[in-house]
């Protein structure tokens, strides 16, 4: 080749390769696993790509397998974490989670004003927008003055194959079982669980269909959540909803819980949704929501009409002792009450 076309065709190659554009930067993402209905999550995730310009890659429970699928993943992936944010719906798992390590410390500024008994004391997670276990009525089937006002009220035989709960070793159900281990004891736990099961309960698979069926009238009466019982109010279905035991042991409240996730791949990403999900415009949304979600914030307004947390009798509960009993909840509802 001659010298002088030699040297125009570097010159060419060289200007092809200064007029290429540089390879775009990679879009940023945050991976969240949520234990929050999909229905719920859904607007506030989108909310959060529109606004911050970030993706948000979500993976969800499944309703009948509510907390436990996302949390035995966790456990599974800890030694290559794939999520920097999980996003639970109820409190207990979250105690059992930082107890195992897998959960990282990290002072959110946007809990500051969200009440100490809700903050995790190492600040491995936050508790905000709650939800209370109720009993849920069929108006056509039940009188106003029979409604059971109590959990042990189920387990009368006016009620004898009329009750329903969702399956009690996942999501909320488990998480009563476990509090009720912890706030009545072992022996008088068992006892309201072998009572229940002698009264012929019928389990389902998750509190939708508790709420569903006592609503088509299939059951007279059943336990479910408060998200799930003011749906079918909303819906203008036949249903009483009764925050049991007022005159007792309490309700029990169960708020959501966030963390970042043990060696989160995107951890700053990460700490920026807690961030902002943690902020009472959030908590507002979720109580302004069909979930009716209770504020955590005395401060976040509840909307006319729904129940706010002032409002109830809360059971006590020490849910860190409520998540070191599940191996023993576990142990009897399988040995015994599902048998």
């Amino acid at each position: 080749m001659r010298p002088r076309l030699a040297v125009l065709l570097a010159c060419l190659v060289l200007l092809s390769a200064c007029s290429k554009e540089p390879p775009a930067p990679r879009p940023r993402e945050v991976v969240v696993y949520v234990a929050l209905d999909e229905e719920f999550a859904r607007p506030l995730l989108e909310e959060y790509e529109r606004e911050k310009g970030v993706k948000v890659k979500a993976a969800f429970d499944q309703e009948t397998a509510k907390s436990t699928v996302l949390s035995t993943r966790l456990r599974e992936e800890a030694d290559r974490p794939q999520a920097d944010v999980w996003w639970n719906n109820e409190p207990v798992l979250a105690r059992l989670l930082a107890q195992e390590g897998l959960l990282e410390a990290y002072e959110s500024p946007s809990a500051r004003d969200i009440p100490s008994e809700f903050v995790d004391a190492d600040h491995r997670f936050v508790s905000f927008a709650a939800r209370a276990r109720v009993i849920v009525a069929n108006t056509q089937l039940v009188a106003e003055e029979e409604t059971p006002r109590s959990i042990w009220d189920l387990t009368k035989p006016r009620w004898k194959g009329k009750v329903g709960i969702a399956k009690p070793i996942f999501g909320t159900t488990l998480t009563h079982t476990a509090s009720l281990f912890e706030a009545l004891g072992e022996e008088k736990a068992k006892e309201w669980l072998r009572a229940l099961k002698a009264n012929d309960v019928r389990i389902l698979p998750g509190n939708g269909a508790v709420r569903d069926q006592v609503a088509a009238g299939e059951l007279d009466v059943g336990l479910t959540d408060t998200d799930d019982a003011n749906g079918a109010v909303v819906d203008g279905k036949p249903v009483r909803v009764v925050y049991p035991d007022a005159d007792g042991l309490g309700t029990l409240v169960m708020p959501n819980t966030i963390a970042l996730v043990k060696g989160a791949p995107r951890a700053a990403e990460g700490r920026a949704f807690i961030d902002w999900v943690l902020r009472p415009e959030v908590e507002a949304r979720l109580a302004a929501s069909r979930s009716s979600q209770m504020p955590v914030r005395p401060s976040v307004k509840v909307p006319e009409g729904f129940v706010g947390l002032s409002s109830i009798k809360a059971m006590p509960v020490d849910f860190d002792k409520a998540a070191a009993r599940l191996p023993d909840v576990f142990q009897f509802l399988e040995a015994e009450f599902l048998r």
